[in-house]
C-alpha cells in the first residue's frame, strides 16, 4: 500500500494518491491531472477510482479531464444534485476495492449536504487512515455557510446541526491511531483556524480540537463554529457550479492562455477588450514600473485565491504580465479557481513594453523607518492597514484605519482621493494589490509601506496595540 499526500501551499489544498498491488485512487485532484497521471505510471499503476470529498467551492477540481485521460470512475457521496459528467454516486457505507485494500464512503453532510469522507482499511482490513476533505480539518472543521449560496433552502445553522451530527457519529467512534489527512491547512477560507500541520492522528484530534470536545452540546457547537466567519469569497459559488456542471479542457485553457503578444498586439487587445491586465511579477518589482490600469496579483503569493477575490467574474478576459517562462504556471493557477479566459501574454515581459519606448507608471514605497520618520513630523499622516479585520483587531499601529483587501469595494469608500495615505499589510503582497487596483481607479496618492506590519513592528519605532489571540483567521 502506498499513500502520498500532494500539499499545494498556494491553495493550502491536500490531493492524495493512494495505491495497492497496481491500482491506484486520487482523491481531490486539481485542475492540472498529468501529475497524478505520470505517478500512477511511474509505479505501474492504473487509475481506477477519483474520489471526490464534495463539490469544491475554492477551486475547480480535474476530475473531469482526469476520468477523461484515465477511464477512472468519479465517486461522489450521496446527492441529488444533476451533474454534467459521468459519476457514481455512493451510498453511505459503500466500499471500494482497490487492490489489496478498501476505502470506506462514510457520508458526513455539515460543511456541504454531499460531504463525504474515505476510510481507508489497509491488506488486513484494519482503518488506516480517513480523507475527511473539508468535513474535518487539523485543529478546524468545515465551515457550514458555503452550500447555502448554491441551495437557498439550506442554512448555516442546518448545515452546523448536521456537521455536530456527522462528527460525533461517523468519525469520533473511530479508532484514535488512524491517519486524518484532511482537504485544506492553514490559509484557506474555507474553516476558520487551521492549523499548519497537514495531518495528525484521530486521537490527537479528539484531545485538541475545538469541535471535538465530548462534552459539548449541540446549541454550543454551533456557537463556538458560527462565530467569527465572514462572507465567503464571491468566487466560491462559481467554482461550485463548475464542478457540478463541468468546464474546458484544460488544455484548451491553457492553449487560448499562452499566446504571445508582441507590445503592439497587447495593447491593440487592452484597447479593444474588457481585459483585465494582471501583472503577476513580485510587488516590488511591479512598483518600479508597470502598464497603466494593470493590477498587480504576484504568482509567489497565495495568487488563486485572491485573483478570486479581486475578480468577481471568472469569465472575465485577462491578459497576463508575468516573469519570463512563468506564462504557463500563471494560466495553470488561474485555471485552479475557475478563471479559464486569459487571452494572452506579453512576450518578453515588462521589459519589452519599456524597450519600446510606451508610457509606464510607477508605485512609491517607503520603508518602515521612512514612514516612522513621516509619521513622527506629521503625525497625522493617513496610515491604512489593508490586512484582514481579525488581524487588525490581533495588533496593530495605534492611529492606523483599517481598509480589508477582502472587501475593497466597501475599503475604498473611506479613501479620499485628494488625501495620501501609506498603506501596509502584513507584508508588502496585499498592499500592492489594494494600492494597485486603487490607482486603476483614480487614486494616485497611496504609498506603499515595504515589508509591511512585519517590518513596521520589529523596526520598534511605532506604538503597536497589545497582542489579542484572534479567533479567527477569516
Amino acid at each position: 500500500m502506498n499513500v502520498k499526500q500532494i500539499y499545494t501551499g498556494c491553495l493550502a489544498h491536500g490531493a492524495y494518491y493512494i495505491e495497492s498491488n497496481g491500482e491506484a485512487a486520487i482523491i481531490d485532484p486539481l485542475r492540472e491531472v498529468q501529475p497524478y497521471i505520470d505517478e500512477a505510471e511511474a509505479n505501474g499503476a492504473k487509475i481506477k477510482y477519483i474520489f471526490e470529498t464534495h463539490f469544491h467551492a475554492d477551486f475547480v477540481s480535474g476530475h473531469i479531464d482526469l476520468a477523461k485521460k484515465t477511464g477512472a470512475t468519479i465517486v461522489y457521496g450521496p446527492t441529488g444534485m444533476e451533474l454534467g459528467f459521468d459519476a457514481l454516486i455512493g451510498k453511505d457505507n459503500q466500499m471500494f476495492q482497490l487492490g489489496n485494500v478498501t476505502i470506506q464512503l462514510l457520508h458526513t453532510p455539515g460543511h456541504t449536504m454531499e460531504s463525504s469522507c474515505f476510510l481507508l482499511h489497509d491488506e488486513n482490513g484494519k482503518p488506516h487512515s480517513i480523507y475527511t476533505g473539508d468535513t474535518l480539518f487539523i485543529g478546524d472543521v468545515g465551515r457550514p455557510d458555503l452550500a447555502q449560496k448554491v441551495i437557498k433552502e439550506l442554512t448555516q445553522d442546518m448545515l452546523a446541526e448536521h456537521l455536530f451530527d456527522s462528527l460525533r457519529n461517523k468519525i469520533m467512534p473511530l479508532a484514535d491511531d488512524i491517519i486524518v489527512y484532511p482537504g485544506h491547512g492553514a490559509g484557506s477560507a474555507c474553516g476558520k483556524k487551521m492549523s499548519t500541520e497537514t495531518s495528525d492522528t484521530l486521537g490527537n484530534q479528539k484531545a485538541t480540537n475545538y469541535a471535538l470536545r465530548p462534552d459539548m452540546t449541540k446549541e454550543e457547537f454551533k456557537a463556538e463554529l458560527l462565530d467569527g466567519l465572514t462572507p465567503p469569497p464571491s468566487y466560491f459559488p462559481k467554482n461550485v457550479l463548475m464542478n457540478i456542471q463541468g468546464y474546458d479542457s484544460i488544455t484548451d485553457v491553457l492553449e487560448r492562455g499562452t499566446k504571445a503578444l508582441s507590445p503592439d498586439a497587447f495593447e491593440a487587445a487592452a484597447n479593444e477588450t474588457d481585459a483585465v491586465i494582471l501583472d503577476t511579477r513580485d510587488a516590488q518589482e511591479f512598483a518600479k514600473g508597470f502598464v497603466p490600469n494593470s493590477i498587480n496579483i504576484g504568482i509567489d503569493g497565495n495568487f488563486a485565491p485572491w485573483v478570486g477575490t479581486m475578480i468577481p467574474d471568472i469569465k472575465q478576459q485577462i491578459l497576463l504580465i508575468t516573469e519570463p517562462g512563468r506564462e504557463e504556471e500563471v494560466v495553470t493557477r488561474l485555471a485552479r479557481v475557475g478563471y479559464d479566459y486569459a487571452i494572452g501574454y506579453l512576450d518578453g515581459g515588462m521589459a519589452s513594453w519599456m524597450d519600446s519606448g510606451r508610457e509606464y507608471d510607477n508605485i512609491q514605497s517607503v520603508n518602515a523607518e521612512e514612514l516612522a520618520k513621516v509619521l513622527k513630523d506629521a503625525p497625522e499622516t493617513n496610515v491604512l492597514d489593508v490586512r484582514r479585520k481579525s488581524e487588525f483587531d490581533s495588533e496593530h499601529v495605534i492611529g492606523a484605519a483599517n481598509a480589508p483587501l477582502d472587501y475593497i469595494n466597501d475599503s475604498m469608500k473611506s479613501v479620499y482621493p485628494e488625501n495620501t495615505y501609506y498603506v501596509h499589510c502584513a507584508g508588502g503582497y496585499r498592499s500592492m494589490i489594494f494600492i494597485s487596483i486603487l490607482k486603476a481607479r483614480g487614486y494616485h496618492n497611496l504609498i506603499d509601506v515595504k515589508g509591511g506590519f512585519k517590518a513596521v513592528k520589529e523596526s520598534e519605532l511605532f506604538n503597536v496595540s497589545e497582542y489579542v489571540c484572534p479567533s479567527t483567521l477569516l
